[in-house]
């Protein structure tokens, strides 16, 4: 397989409601689409998120490096002709390092990883569809189903209420809660008391909180039976990690903060203490993920398979299959598709169906089929690389 054309589109997919958390509100999707062609006319297309505050990558920034670095590596290139197992390496050995430069870590851009990721899947589509495989093949399942939990932004009272009423209507095992305003212990009380005992929760700070703020609001939320804390603390707090996780008694889920192997690696030598949330385009595409997710497991560590607010059918198609390969995350986010989209991008809409349930995915290549007039629709920018 050759490859001979990329197409990036950037999108603007209204939500059905806005999604708020504690360093940022989102009322649409900003995925960036790309869309590869191979010299036999087949289309493959990938996806990532640009999230300044976790990469440091922007929209602008993702564009650039796929167009200045990714692209010229792949432009022409033959991908081996390999068993689908092996093509994930193979891909990534094409795609090479996502390290920035010195002058892009001065800039704060920790890895390129929503770039990458948007490539690596869109080569890894079209490489599929060619032979007629499907991702699942190169990420054999070891599960018949994936079950999704679900989320409830940082909202009112009232609406906390409302959605984790939905939550309990859809029959859902597990919920996240964000958290870090003046209100959030009266939330999570509320949202426990309506979800019952019975569904696990979580709640999420996005960072905002200092040590002592979050040594006594966790330290109250454990009273609401929280099984663990997402991202207590910024990234550049790190450093007082052994002492938060010395004096609470839940598990912490490191997201915005662990984005590298590096990061992986020095969050290993807390064991269980420590929860990675593994997310597709901040981790990087498949392959590293894989690679953070061995990480954890020789650390005797659970981990979570994350997902982006906004994203599309493609990148949770993508993260279906991860979770179904791994089989054991604690948890799965993602697959919301049209439960936050007004409208998602593919033929067949994947969302979970009741109790959070998705049924594994056998179709070639990631497994959706892109309605073309549809990308074309929400694309607000397009640029074609030859």
């Amino acid at each position: 397989m050759r490859l001979r054309e990329a197409t990036l589109h950037s999108l603007s997919i209204p939500f059905r409601e806005s999604f708020v958390h504690g360093t940022k509100e989102r009322a649409t999707s900003d995925a960036l689409i790309v869309r590869i062609v191979t010299e036999d006319g087949v289309v493959g297309h990938g996806e990532g998120l640009a999230r300044p505050y976790v990469t440091g990558e922007t929209a602008s920034s993702v564009r650039q490096r796929i167009r200045d670095v990714l692209w010229p590596a792949l432009r022409g290139t033959e991908v081996p002709d390999v068993v689908p197992m092996e093509l994930i390496d193979v891909v990534g050995d094409l795609l090479g390092p996502s390290e920035p430069t010195p002058e892009e870590q001065r800039g704060g851009v920790i890895a390129h990883h929503a770039a990458r990721c948007a490539v690596e899947l869109a080569v890894l589509d079209a490489a599929l569809r060619t032979v007629g495989r499907s991702l699942g093949d190169a990420l054999p399942p070891r599960v018949s189903t994936v079950r999704y939990g679900g989320v409830i932004g940082l909202v009112s009272l009232d609406t906390s209420v409302r959605l984790a009423r939905r939550v309990r209507a859809l029959g859902l095992g597990d919920c996240k809660i964000k958290v870090g305003d003046e209100g959030s212990l009266a939330r999570v009380r509320a949202v426990r008391e309506t979800l019952g005992a019975d569904v696990a929760l979580r709640v999420d700070a996005n960072g905002v909180w200092g040590l002592k703020e979050a040594i006594d609001e966790i330290g109250a939320m454990t009273e609401w039976g929280i099984e663990g804390v997402e991202e207590p603390l910024a990234r550049e707090r790190r450093h007082e990690l052994p002492e938060l996780i010395e004096r609470i008694d839940v598990p912490v889920i490191l997201d915005e903060s662990l984005v590298t192997a590096e990061d992986a690696r020095d969050a290993a030598r807390f064991g269980g203490s420590v929860v990675p949330d593994l997310r597709l385009s901040k981790c990087g595409g498949v392959g590293p993920s894989l690679a953070l997710a061995r990480i954890a497991r020789d650390a005797g560590q659970d981990f979570i398979i994350g997902c982006q607010v906004g994203e599309t059918a493609i990148l949770s198609a993508a993260g279906r299959h991860l979770a179904a390969h791994l089989a054991d995350p604690l948890r799965v986010e993602g697959s919301y598709g049209t439960l936050l989209l007004t409208e998602d991008l593919v033929e067949h809409d994947i969302r979970f169906g009741s109790g959070g349930h998705a049924p594994l995915l056998d179709g070639p290549g990631l497994g959706v089929e892109v309605v073309e007039e549809r990308l074309d629709r929400y694309t607000v920018d397009r640029e074609v690389l030859r």
